[in-house]
């Protein structure tokens, strides 16, 4: 997770590779329609809502993040789903590991 980026909301691969486990899988598709936007691009167009403050309706397609309200439903499921707990506890527990291998936080 390392350096910062100048777009925090693009997620690396290794923080995806500890959230994908984490996810909710999709129920069958009930109807026609669209593809499912990929969870990781739902969760980029998530991170970019919270980090600009912009509301969900105004998240810009040409990102390709998919439309606000998708994101908005994404996040509502995966909070019902207890994901960011789950990813809370397991980022913690990466954090205690690695300080107390090396000695130190840094």
């Amino acid at each position: 997770m390392g350096i910062r980026q100048s777009r925090p909301w693009i997620v690396s691969d290794e923080l995806c590779s500890l959230i994908e486990p984490l996810l909710p899988k999709p129920g069958p598709k009930l109807v026609e329609g669209r593809p499912r936007v990929p969870d990781r691009q739902a969760l980029c167009g998530i991170l970019f809502v919270l980090h600009t403050g912009i509301q969900w309706e105004y998240l810009p397609q040409e990102l390709g993040f998919g439309s606000g309200m998708t994101c908005w439903r994404r996040l509502a499921a995966w909070n019902e789903a207890g994901v960011w707990d789950q990813l809370h506890v397991l980022l913690l527990e990466k954090l205690r590991a690695r300080t107390s291998w090396t000695g130190s936080g840094r």
